[in-house]
């Protein structure tokens, strides 16, 4: 009881204070019947305005009986709408439970409200989020529905398996090394074939490097001498020990990532079908169907023209997993993205201008940490040799402004052509990269044309004798 009078003292205390620090009146209220919670790891501060009740801020424990709770003292005061701060994960309960109560949940981020001198108490936090929502001075991050949050969890699940069995792989290595065991200067993957046929030999027992030699694949260019000499080493006990745990726990995550493609081969199977998998057309690229490394165990390619209707196949650097991490992102409808512009504006790859004094300070993206945006700067980057339009267009602001840069050109042009298949059903076609020189051709000779008619000259085609632009002018010929 004593606890709960000094809290209660204490709110009261923190909440005179801010009375003399209140927003002006002037502004228009905007969401009357709004409240403000600060999210915490064990408690939560809840605001409501002056004229809903004697108490105007609560505290609430973390547990779900007690997030109820709130979530019914909200519905009594009359509250349509919550305003709280993206705080790491401890959102997302009480997200849910407010919005299966009827409740308009906005998440904001924390850098927008955080910057205001004097505020560093729970109390203030929850009271500054009410009235900065009161007179609409904040705008609701983008959340997924809920069947889309929990796509993206098994596939974000999946994605720290492979990060997991990667890591295992440099263990190997480094094992492997320690003995002077160079396999991977004679094999281009040890985790291959012939380099996992290799490596559970060694674990087994067998030191031969003539029979370990024999057993790689046919296929490997270097020559068996030359595998036996990589494979003459010092097989030391202890990391022998870490090599077969590495080998374990490199098994295991695998096995536990195809129960993970299972797991999210059955939730894909709930979606709606647009399109039927027998219309898939052939895969531009890959005639033959082969799977490659760390791709699911199920067809994600037909599951994604199943429920979109769109083969991103055909977008030239983007396969099935990048367009399905950008999906698992924003889900299948981009409605709530009115336009490209505020599309890739959340995903960060569009320039942030910073316009002080009627100049242009500041033109660079904004830092956002954004899955999807960092899957399509990777397919970006691999567009550098590409013989394509997007090829093409990457090398070009490459030479002019950097690679860095030219990969979030290409990732925003990427982006742009997604959302266009996703809303319109737009179907990408590969212009090629002549296209592309025809299109800087005639803008660079419509430039000269331009220039030279300021400076009172006319270009000349120098084989032909014509001269640009006369049309315009109304020149039949050209005087010499």
């Amino acid at each position: 009881m004593t606890e709960k009078k000094s809290i209660t003292r204490e709110m009261s205390n923190h909440y005179r204070q801010r009375r003399g620090r209140q927003l002006p009146k002037h502004l228009e209220v905007l969401h009357p019947d709004a409240a403000g919670i600060d999210i915490g790891a064990e408690h939560h501060y809840v605001s409501i305005p002056e004229d809903r009740g004697q108490e105007t801020v609560r505290r609430f424990g973390c547990y779900t009986p007690q997030l109820e709770e709130m979530a019914q003292w909200l519905t009594r005061c009359g509250v349509k709408t919550v305003v709280m701060e993206a705080t790491g994960v401890y959102w997302v309960p009480v997200f849910r439970v407010l919005e299966s109560h009827g409740l308009q949940v906005l998440l904001v981020n924390p850098r927008h409200v955080k910057y205001v001198p004097g505020r560093k108490t729970d109390v203030a936090d929850c009271q500054w989020l009410r009235q900065l929502h009161t007179f609409g001075l904040l705008r609701g991050a983008f959340v997924p529905p809920q069947d889309v949050a929990a796509m993206r969890t098994y596939w974000r699940q999946r994605k720290d398996l492979v990060e997991a069995a990667s890591r295992e792989i440099l263990h190997m290595q480094k094992a492997l090394t320690q003995m002077n065991v160079q396999l991977h200067v004679v094999l281009s993957d040890v985790t291959g074939v012939s380099g996992m046929s290799i490596l559970r030999a060694i674990v087994a027992g067998q030191r031969d490097p003539v029979q370990l030699a024999k057993l790689a694949n046919s296929q490997v260019r270097s020559s068996r001498d030359e595998i036996a000499q990589a494979l003459s080493g010092h097989y030391t006990p202890e990391h022998l020990f870490v090599l077969k745990q590495a080998l374990e726990l490199f098994d295991v995550f695998h096995a536990k990532i195809q129960d993970c493609d299972q797991q999210l081969a059955r939730y894909l199977s709930h979606f709606e079908s647009k399109a039927a998998p027998e219309t898939l057309p052939v895969h531009p690229k890959r005639s033959k169907r082969t799977r490659r490394k760390n791709e699911p165990h199920f067809d994600l390619r037909a599951e994604l023209w199943r429920i979109t209707g769109v083969d991103f196949s055909r977008i030239d650097g983007v396969d099935s997993m990048v367009a399905f991490t950008v999906l698992s992102e924003i889900g299948f409808d981009v409605n709530a993205f009115p336009t490209e512009d505020e599309f890739v504006s959340w995903l960060g790859l569009c320039p942030n201008n910073a316009i002080t004094g009627g100049k242009v300070k500041r033109r660079r993206t904004r830092r956002v940490f954004n899955r999807a945006a960092d899957a399509l700067r990777i397919s970006a980057q691999t567009l550098w040799r590409s013989k394509s339009y997007l090829g093409a267009h990457y090398r070009r602001f490459a030479a002019r402004l950097g690679a860095p840069k030219a990969i979030t050109a290409t990732a925003h042009k990427l982006a742009r052509i997604m959302y266009r298949a996703l809303k319109y059903g737009h179907e990408y076609v590969d212009k090629g990269q002549q296209h592309l020189e025809q299109q800087h051709h005639e803008r660079t000779l419509k430039s000269l044309t331009k220039r030279a008619k300021e400076l009172g000259y006319m270009l000349v085609h120098q084989e032909t004798g014509e001269c640009l632009g006369a049309a315009n002018q109304g020149l039949t010929q050209c005087v010499s």
